[in-house]
């Protein structure tokens, strides 16, 4: 029953009852009404609440709580309505149970948007704790919010038809496989969300590379249904949370964790400018303080060679053929090695080498393997940067060259010096007078 002060506004609609006029106006008066309650109920509760949630750690998610209070209000009108049609006797009774039907329908509806606000509130105050970014639940809150809305529709159809939703879930065992069909992707979703989860592969924040769905940056949200990646471009890449599961992708979280990143890029080396080095140019080498080390080292590793092996000497001493000798390459691969080791934005920890790989048509690749003592991309770069522009113009230092291509201006280069040769010495008429 309603209130007496409600009863009382309604008092005046009395006077039209019996007509088809009036059944009209106690439709709008109630409206009306409603519309009143409405506007009172939430005049009262949203602002009060909004300033005891400036005072809370959730101050800024007050859109979400403005949100629930203004569906937990919209009950009051339906109340009124559900409550007001019983009142007057004039109106027929299919029109009562019809308005009453649509009114407990709104409840329901309302009652669950609501309780989804509510749901989307505690994720956001689940998520300003620490541990939020590595286990968020974003998910599974889906997954409630699914249940409730499934559950309303299922309360709403059997309003509607004034059936026991008892009948309706027992309908529902028929269905399950069109059911299943209809939220296949969902039930996949879940699966893999409570298995990312449950293994740690991803968290939000992390940098995930997966290029065969262009996906290459960090994770900035994971849902149920997808997973969103802010590519370094700019661009979002929503990936399917099940694609996580059955495809390959490289999580950097670990790398980042450890504090550094590798450094693996190779020199191509002209094969033809790697030799022995003579006593002269050795000497030359010396003035390298980070080499001293390995060539003393290296000498007495050859002198005791060249003294176990010495067989046949010449005038220079040990015949070449069983003598040991430094070479140019060898003794650049162990500069190399050095100056990584002196390096300070180089860590000393992690592997740290410098090797040859295949030979090939392109010149003798020589690779250097190591791990900065960053993770930032920009201080990355600039220490590769470094690293290599050294490696590039000391090359030459020990009789080195790197291998390139020929291009257009070598070509026209050596077409120039073929014609120079082939023309011959200018004749003595050509030559300039003398002054």
């Amino acid at each position: 029953m309603l209130p007496p002060a409600v009863r009382g506004w309604l008092a005046p609609l009395e006077l039209f009852e019996g007509t088809l006029t009036g059944a009209i106006a106690v439709l709008i008066g109630l409206c009306i009404v409603a519309g009143l309650a409405n506007w009172l109920a939430k005049k009262l509760v949203i602002h009060p609440v909004e300033r005891v949630i400036d005072r809370t750690p959730l101050r800024n998610e007050a859109n979400d709580v403005r949100a629930l209070v203004t569906h937990l209000a919209n009950i009051v009108p339906a109340v009124i309505i559900l409550q007001g049609v019983t009142v007057f006797a004039a109106l027929p009774d299919t029109l009562v149970v019809v308005v009453r039907a649509l009114a407990m329908a709104w409840i329901v509806l309302t009652i669950a948007r609501a309780l989804g606000d509510l749901l989307d509130l505690a994720n956001d105050a689940y998520e300003l704790k620490p541990e939020a970014a590595s286990r968020p639940i974003k998910g599974y809150v889906q997954i409630g919010k699914i249940l409730i809305y499934a559950a309303a529709a299922l309360l709403i159809v059997a309003i509607l038809i004034g059936q026991s939703p008892l009948i309706l879930l027992s309908g529902l065992g028929a269905a399950a496989a069109v059911l299943m069909l209809v939220f296949r992707d969902t039930i996949l979703s879940l699966v893999a969300s409570v298995q990312l989860r449950s293994n740690d592969m991803i968290r939000v924040g992390d940098w995930i590379e997966m290029p065969q769905l262009n996906a290459d940056g960090d994770v900035i949200d994971i849902a149920l249904h997808t997973v969103k990646v802010q590519n370094f471009d700019k661009t979002v890449t929503s990936i399917p949370t099940a694609k996580l599961i059955t495809e390959s992708f490289r999580n950097w979280r670990h790398m980042r964790e450890w504090g550094g990143r590798r450094i693996m890029r190779a020199l191509p080396i002209d094969q033809t400018s790697a030799g022995f080095l003579t006593r002269a140019q050795w000497e030359e080498l010396r003035r390298f303080a980070i080499l001293r080390p390995y060539m003393a080292e290296k000498e007495a590793e050859l002198e005791a060679w060249n003294a176990e092996h010495a067989g046949e000497e010449d005038e220079e001493g040990l015949h070449a053929v069983n003598r040991r000798r430094p070479t140019n390459l060898g003794t650049f691969r162990a500069y190399i090695a050095a100056y990584l080791k002196a390096h300070p934005r180089v860590a000393d920890r992690g592997t740290l080498l410098v090797r040859q790989l295949d030979p090939t048509e392109k010149g003798l690749p020589l690779q250097v393997y190591c791990f900065t003592t960053t993770t930032d991309w920009g201080e990355y770069e600039a220490i590769q940067a470094d690293i290599f522009d050294h490696l590039l113009a000391i090359l030459p230092r020990f009789g080195l060259r790197l291998y390139q291509q020929p291009g257009g201006g070598d070509l026209a280069q050596g077409f120039a010096m073929l014609a120079a040769r082939d023309a011959g010495p200018a004749p003595s008429s050509a030559l300039p007078a003398a002054d």
